[in-house]
Parts: structure tokens; C-alpha cells; sequence
């Protein structure tokens, strides 16, 4: 009998709102698309190149892969680093084990989330996510290291 009324007392909490179900780490998350993206493209490193590979579709959507496609074929690829590390080397079994996705910040349908790679070297990534027919998909990474080709004001020169 005491497992019917909590089971019942936490369906009425349920549907009034009292308790939300937890979703934010579910499968269909903009935390589970990053990992698992990030997973998936460190595990692919001396593999075929993976903007080439249409698995990439599964995490980011089709104007961007199309778009880094071209840039890639016509050899117009931003910094000389690879887009979604921003980093031309890198240790994939320390990123990998080293992954850390901190708290979400929703902008207007944009998920927002900033990743730490690795222990020694760290590297901070700022990942966009927006859904596209219902699924996460990563639509930009930026860096937030400083613009390395900016040329500061010098009242001297």
C-alpha cells in the first residue's frame, strides 16, 4: 500500500508542476550532442579527415559542415588549426579523458557551452548549440584564447 501512494503522490507532483523531471543530461541534450560529438571526432585523429566523413551530420548541423567543406576544398580555412579544437596538435587520449563541460547557458534557443580539454595543456572551447528537427546540433565553436593576428595600438609607431 505504501508504494502505491508514493508512486501516486509522485505522479500528482508531476502534474502539477511541483517536480520537474530532470532532462538536462538526457540523450537528446546539448550536453550529450557536445560530449558525444567531441568523443566521436578525437577517436577519428589519424583517421580519414573528418569534416569529409558524413557522420559529422550528426552533431553539426548542414549549413556549417557545408560551409567548412568549401573553405576546406578551396583551402580558405581560418588560422591554420583545425576548427572544432583550435589547435593544430593535440593528445586525443588526454582531451578525451580530460572533457569537461561546464553549465549550459540558454540564449534564445542557443545552448551555450564552454569545454576544458586536457590536464597539463588546457584548452577552452566555447561550443553553440541549436536544435534542428529536434535534435542538437553544434552550429559554431569559438576559442577563448585572444585574437593571436591582432595588432594593438602603439601611439609610438
Amino acid at each position: 500500500m505504501k508504494k502505491y501512494l508514493l508512486l501516486i503522490c509522485a505522479a500528482l507532483a508531476l502534474a502539477l508542476g511541483v517536480v520537474q523531471p530532470a532532462t538536462a543530461a538526457g540523450p537528446n541534450s546539448p550536453e550529450a550532442t557536445v560530449r558525444a560529438f567531441y568523443t566521436w571526432y578525437l577517436q577519428q585523429e589519424g583517421g580519414p579527415y573528418q569534416l569529409t566523413d558524413n557522420a559529422i551530420y550528426r552533431y553539426v548541423e548542414k549549413p556549417t559542415v557545408d560551409n567548412l567543406r568549401d573553405d576546406y576544398k578551396h583551402k580558405r580555412l581560418p588560422g591554420g588549426s583545425d576548427y572544432f579544437t583550435r589547435v593544430q596538435d593535440l593528445d586525443e587520449k588526454e582531451w578525451l579523458a580530460h572533457m569537461i563541460l561546464h553549465p549550459t547557458v540558454n540564449l534564445d534557443g542557443v545552448a551555450v557551452i564552454a569545454v576544458t580539454f586536457g590536464a597539463q595543456e588546457k584548452k577552452n572551447l566555447v561550443v553553440f548549440v541549436q536544435q534542428e528537427k529536434g535534435l542538437w546540433k553544434i552550429i559554431k565553436v569559438e576559442d577563448t584564447g585572444g585574437y593571436l593576428g591582432f595588432h594593438q595600438y602603439d601611439p609610438t609607431d
